[in-house]
């Protein structure tokens, strides 16, 4: 008999887009890095093209992006289709779908979060304040197979 190391629990998609996804329609343009917005369109290659890393909620670490996962059919992510592959993501990552109103593409998302990036709106400079409390709050040790 052989022991087994313990496995992490499979991630999962978060429940619904976060209010400062970047897939969001509704989300202010500008509260995130440019590097951050440049991810997004990646993920719009044809699949053998695409980046292999899940891409994870900016909030809530552990789940992966329900705008990311349901802008489109994630089936059609190479990152799900690995991720469900190698146990690391949980299947109904592969069906997730949303109803907020989200971006078609990840271009279109990133096209509208560049737009004011250089002069954020009152509600883009409050969202970005409230990101950063946050993010003081919680630790940021990702796996470099995630995004």
């Amino acid at each position: 008999m052989t022991d087994q190391l313990p496995r992490e629990a499979p991630i999962v998609p978060r429940s619904t887009p976060c209010a400062s996804c970047p897939y969001r329609v509704n989300v202010p343009s500008g509260i995130w890095d440019a590097d951050e917005y440049a991810k997004l369109s990646r993920y719009d290659a044809d699949v053998p093209d695409q980046p292999t890393a899940v891409f994870l909620c900016h909030l809530d670490e552990g789940c992966a992006c329900a705008g990311w996962l349901g802008h489109a059919n994630p089936a059609n992510l190479l990152a799900v289709r690995l991720g469900v592959l190698r146990h690391r993501l949980d299947p109904a990552c592969l069906t997730y779908a949303s109803d907020v109103s989200l971006f078609p593409s990840g271009e279109a998302a990133a096209e509208h979060g560049r737009r004011d990036i250089t002069h954020p709106s009152s509600q883009a400079a409050a969202a970005i304040d409230k990101l950063e409390r946050l993010r003081h709050l919680t630790s940021t040790d990702h796996d470099p197979a995630i995004q």
